[in-house]
């Protein structure tokens, strides 16, 4: 079967589906909806973080209204506003993060949000999914809330990628391998130096070459399962996949 098809037999419960659970529970506090939003409270925080920051928020303020954001939109009809029924994940929540902070109401009312919703701690959040991506300060200075936004979202995908490369790598007894390749996997073929590669983990460079070509196959494809995830439309993984590689490529002006 091919990647495609198998895909789409497993996008009724990517996070797309868990979005629709969310929009669908209408106000409900029921179980299903809770693990919704802790999830996307985990995975997604980076991005709505930086966005509020960048539209004028202190970082207390912004961790508040993170945190109130995902209460508001369990509880209220924010996704609903936004349209869950077409897009991309990425969209729909920085569509439904706009929505939130435009509205008055919704600014005046952080911190009383959520009811009896329990999160886990800011720094809980923090060690959970540790950034190994720093912000170039002339993109802070620059760069729209929605360009920050988008390259957060970038980041965490291909950060979770590469954490889920590693954890592999680790359960089969080949951290040294990920440790010393991993710096390799989106650099070109000719500023690799497999000679040294070869003296480091005491393989040939033909096996440097053949481990490094697999870790790189399975990279890409743990990339494009998270994408997988943030789409409506299987057919739509390879445009967000390009969109966000351009987006981690651009320089700030």
């Amino acid at each position: 079967m091919s990647t495609l098809a198998s895909a789409s037999d497993r996008f009724a419960t990517t996070r797309w589906s868990v979005v629709r659970s969310c929009a669908e529970a209408n106000g409900s506090k029921n179980r299903a909806a809770r693990q919704a939003l802790g999830e996307l409270c985990q995975i997604y925080w980076r991005p709505i973080f930086a966005y509020i920051c960048l539209r004028g928020y202190g970082p207390e303020d912004a961790e508040d209204l993170t945190q109130d954001f995902f209460a508001a939109i369990l509880e209220g009809s924010l996704l609903e506003r936004a349209d869950p029924g077409r897009g991309r994940f990425r969209s729909l929540l920085l569509r439904a993060l706009s929505n939130f902070l435009n509205d008055a109401t919704d600014r005046r009312r952080s911190r009383k949000r959520g009811g009896d919703i329990k999160f886990i701690s800011w720094d809980d959040w923090v060690a959970e999914s540790p950034s190994q991506m720093s912000i170039p300060e002339q993109a802070l200075q620059w760069w729209s809330p929605e360009q920050l936004f988008d390259l957060r979202w970038a980041a965490t995908v291909v950060e979770r990628a590469l954490r889920r490369l590693q954890e592999e790598c680790k359960g089969k007894g080949r951290a040294r391998l990920y440790e010393t390749l991993s710096p390799y996997l989106a650099t070109e073929r000719c500023d690799v130096s497999y000679g040294k590669l070869s003296g480091l983990l005491g393989i040939t460079e033909a096996g440097v070459k053949r481990q490094l070509h697999n870790l790189r196959r399975r990279y890409r494809w743990l990339i494009w399962a998270e994408v997988a995830e943030t789409v409506e439309d299987p057919r739509e993984v390879k445009n967000e996949i390009r969109y966000l590689c351009a987006t981690l490529t651009a320089q700030p002006a």
